[in-house]
């Protein structure tokens, strides 16, 4: 596992920001078509088949193309919707995740324990 300081993970945010916001745009898209791939997997013994299943399965392959992409740099995407990413981190010799999400600062303000989650951020 790799650990971050805030210097690091603060230089990854403009990076990431832009998948992690297209990232969501995708994954609205896909919740949008969700009734139309539940009929189509229904029907799948008899040939199946939905209207915009090409944009579906192309936007399904873009997701996991970002999605392969961040875990690359060894961030932790949390929540696809919000845009919630945890990068790792020592403090206090500890693991603790430094805690980011689209519509903050470009900038690490936050942190927490792995087994706090989300509710448990604290500011750095």
């Amino acid at each position: 596992m790799k650990l971050f300081t805030v210097t690091e993970a603060n230089q990854l945010i403009p990076v990431i920001k832009p998948k992690l916001e297209r990232l969501k745009r995708l994954t609205s898209r896909i919740a949008a078509m969700r009734e139309d791939a539940i009929a189509a997997s229904a029907a799948s013994g008899s040939g199946g088949g939905m209207p915009g299943g090409s944009v579906y399965v192309e936007t399904l392959y873009e997701i996991g193309k970002i999605i392969s992409e961040i875990g690359e740099s060894e961030v932790q995407i949390k929540d696809h919707n919000r845009g919630l990413v945890d990068f790792p981190s020592m403090r206090e010799g500890r693991v603790v995740l430094l805690c980011w999400q689209l519509g903050e600062p470009e900038e690490i303000e936050w942190w927490h324990d792995p087994e706090a989650g989300f509710a448990g951020r604290q500011p750095l």
